[in-house]
């Protein structure tokens, strides 16, 4: 794997963290001129307080640090199996921040969802399928405002036709699904062993963009997810949703958290294009892509869904904000689709916020989350930097 694999823009304001043994916390870090430069200080000791700040992106630029290598360097130690331990590492950019998702965001993605379900398998159904409820409801529906009385009425009509479900409610209704991914300090970083339930025999990586969200609500910056899936699970029931979502290093983020400024913005988000690919030792490929263009609901009103005089978040929190892609091409037997194998290295990509990289393997046998918000505390006050 390229040892600049984390592929991050030439510019930008970048917040990360990393890591090495020895170290008495993980670092608060930034990329300036190609090197990971330390800015831990007392002011912010932590990435939930760089985010904090009033314009975090002006403080970043402006505060000094001390050099731990070059990004080329740091990021191969990280992606390597062998991975030096003694050495700078990334991890997580988010610390303190909960940890919380969007679920079934794109609704285009989601309709043809429910088409191939009713159709079982059959082109020829799915065509007739479709057609039909193309003549109900029309043919685009990217414009479709979830909860609007355009929506609503294509509701009814999918009602009547027998094929209305629970994830259709949340794509097109009112409310938008909000969940826990993982509790603060469990999120894995870039090049680090993302985990799979070891009950699970079908799952899948999702590529998605995640906001960062300030205490205040506002949006400060986004960094790229995978929030790892386990399809069988899910599917079994969707009160299992914490099982198929929240299992030992099943949250992955980075490489770095992009924080908006005068080069970078919602709007740059709300227009990424977020590419997956995922190589096996097997030989298998699978490359995909999603348009956040095609996102249902912006990301202001998923972020106002989760925060609001209905929820606070006093240390903020990161938002992943969904995807459109679900992989189905066959891995192995005809029509059984794709699932993980353990060992696939998974690489989510998008122009202005770089790459993370993870390999897969069982959540049992992923390094354990051992060290939480109550450690680093008392480590930061150990430092004098609290």
């Amino acid at each position: 794997m390229a040892t600049d694999a984390t592929r991050l823009p030439g510019e930008g304001i970048f917040l990360g963290r990393a890591m090495a043994d020895g170290w008495p916390h993980p670092a608060i870090v930034t990329v300036r001129d190609g090197v990971v430069v330390d800015i831990t200080s007392k002011t912010a000791p932590t990435s939930r307080d760089v985010c904090e700040k009033p314009d975090p992106a002006a403080y970043i630029a402006s505060v000094e640090g001390k050099p731990l290598g070059t990004l080329v360097d740091i990021a191969a130690n990280s992606l390597s199996a062998s991975r030096d331990t003694t050495r700078p590492y990334l991890v997580s950019p988010i610390d303190l921040q909960a940890v919380k998702a969007a679920g079934v965001t794109f609704v285009v993605s989601l309709l043809e969802r429910v088409i191939e379900e009713q159709a079982r398998g059959s082109a020829e159904k799915a065509e007739a399928i479709r057609a039909d409820i193309a003549s109900l409801i029309g043919h685009d529906l990217s414009k479709l405002k979830p909860g609007s009385d355009e929506a609503m009425a294509v509701k009814a009509k999918l009602i009547e036709r027998g094929v209305w479900s629970q994830y259709l409610e949340v794509g097109i209704g009112p409310d938008a699904e909000i969940f826990t991914k993982c509790q603060p300090m469990a999120s894995v970083g870039f090049g680090a062993d993302v985990g799979l339930h070891p009950i699970s025999t079908w799952n899948n990586p999702e590529p998605e963009v995640a906001v960062v969200v300030a205490s205040s609500g506002q949006i400060v910056g986004a960094t790229l997810g995978n929030d790892v899936n386990l399809r069988d699970v899910e599917g079994r029931s969707a009160l299992l949703l914490g099982k198929a979502k929240d299992n030992n290093a099943s949250a992955s983020l980075g490489p770095f958290i992009r924080l908006f400024d005068a080069g970078f913005s919602l709007s740059d988000v709300e227009s990424a294009v977020v590419s997956l690919k995922v190589e096996g030792q097997d030989g298998f490929v699978l490359d995909g892509a999603s348009s956040m263009s095609e996102i249902s609901r912006s990301p202001e009103e998923l972020v106002a869904s989760a925060i609001g005089s209905h929820h606070q978040y006093p240390e903020g929190f990161v938002l992943y904000l969904g995807t459109m892609f679900a992989p189905v091409k066959d891995r192995g037997e005809a029509g059984k689709g794709f699932t993980h194998q353990i060992g696939d290295v998974v690489t989510i990509s998008t122009e202005k916020l770089g790459a993370l990289v993870n390999r897969v393997r069982l959540s049992s046998d992923c390094a354990p989350w051992t060290y939480g918000a109550g450690q680093l505390m008392r480590d930061l006050a150990k430092a004098g930097l609290i």
